[in-house]
Parts: C-alpha cells; sequence; structure tokens
C-alpha cells in the first residue's frame, strides 16, 4: 500500500520539479533573444564576446541546452518509453545529437574561456568531456542493444545536463547562507555544480546493485 501512494508522489515531486527548474532556465534563455551582447552573463564577458568563435559558441550552447534539458527529462518517463517507444526513440536521438554536435563541443569552448584561474576552468573543462563520453557511450548501448549499460550512461549523461540547474542552486544556497566571496563561490559550485550530481546517480546504482545481491543471496 505503501509503495503505491509513495511512486505517484515521487513522480508528482520529480515532474513539479522539472517543470519549475525548466521554466527558469528558459528565462536565462529569454534574456538572450533577441541576440544582444551587453545582457546578463555577457556583461562579464566583454572581450571574450568580441571573438566571433565565442559567439556562435555561448549562443549556440544557451540556445540548445534548454532543448536539452526538456528532451532528456522526458526520456526517463516509462509511460512513453512503453506506450510509445518510437516517441522515446526519436526524443533521444535529438537529445544525444544535440548534445554531441552542438551543447557539447560550445560548452567546452566556453570552458576554455570561463571566468576563475585553472582550477574553474578544468572543472567544466572536465565536465564537457565527461558529458560527451557519457552521451556518446549511451547511444552506443543503444546500437549494441545493450540496454542496462545504456539506461545507466543516459542517467550519468543527463545528471551532468542537470548541472545547469544544480551549479545555480547552490550557487543561491552558498550565497544566502555562508555569503562567501563571490569569486570563492564560483570556484566552489563550479566542482559542486555537477560532481555532487555524479555521485548521486554512482550511488544509487550502488545500491540498486547491492539490493539485487542481497534478494539473490536469499
Amino acid at each position: 500500500m505503501m509503495k503505491s501512494i509513495s511512486i505517484p508522489v515521487f513522480k508528482v515531486i520529480y515532474y513539479a520539479a522539472f517543470i519549475y527548474f525548466s521554466y527558469l532556465m528558459l528565462l536565462i534563455t529569454l534574456q538572450y533573444i533577441p541576440i544582444q551582447f551587453d545582457v546578463a552573463f555577457l556583461n562579464l564577458k566583454e572581450e571574450e564576446i568580441q571573438l566571433p568563435y565565442y559567439q556562435i559558441a555561448f549562443f549556440g550552447h544557451v540556445y540548445s541546452s534548454i532543448f536539452v534539458l526538456v528532451l532528456g527529462g522526458f526520456q526517463f518517463s516509462k509511460s512513453i518509453r512503453i506506450k510509445f517507444p518510437s516517441i522515446h526513440k526519436h526524443i533521444g536521438k535529438i537529445y544525444v545529437f544535440l548534445i554531441l554536435l552542438v551543447s557539447c563541443p560550445s560548452g567546452f569552448i566556453m570552458a576554455l574561456h570561463a571566468n576563475g584561474d585553472t582550477f574553474t576552468k578544468t572543472s567544466f573543462v572536465l565536465q564537457a568531456v565527461l558529458w560527451f563520453w557519457f552521451t556518446y557511450k549511451a547511444f552506443d548501448y543503444v546500437r549494441l542493444k545493450n540496454w542496462d549499460l545504456h539506461q545507466k550512461f543516459m542517467l550519468r549523461s543527463f545528471a551532468l545536463t542537470l548541472s545547469a540547474i544544480s551549479l545555480r542552486l547552490f550557487k543561491w544556497i552558498i550565497v544566502n547562507t555562508l555569503a562567501t566571496p563571490p569569486m570563492d563561490t564560483y570556484k566552489f559550485v563550479a566542482w559542486l555544480g555537477w560532481v555532487f550530481n555524479i555521485a548521486v546517480i554512482e550511488l544509487y546504482f550502488y545500491i540498486k546493485e547491492y539490493r539485487k545481491v542481497q534478494i539473490n543471496t536469499l
């Protein structure tokens, strides 16, 4: 009885949070429509935004990321996956190719120009590399029909996709509780924003495998 109640509650919380944070990300995206070079984050990138390749990378990343976030969220809907497998497949392809061809390469270029020192830049570069690798492996495993590893790498990929949200969430929490200097906060959340997500996913995998072993030994 408890299980039948808890699952719908979890789904409601998940989709409510997903819709809310997607809405916040949409508001961030809309700041850059139409294209302007002197708004929001770009006020801190006066030199970089003069570079043509950075302009392409920045706006490509901003405009594609909102779609990647929304499409990725729907990929974990069991109802869509079972009842509408073709939709699940097509959404997955768009998600993968947007990341591999647009969001990730542009994110990598932006990482090389990230604010802060080498410590901060290393975080964003590593995140971009892992994002590309996890997404590629998810696609590779679905071609091999290895559904278990496909799902694991898709979860890892989406965990990094969600870092766009978690970074801002942790930044808000730290600023309003610890009141650390802005650059110190930025350095910290540059790592925390994605390492935390990956840690949660890996812990989930560990607990799932542990329970499976426990059941098999009964």
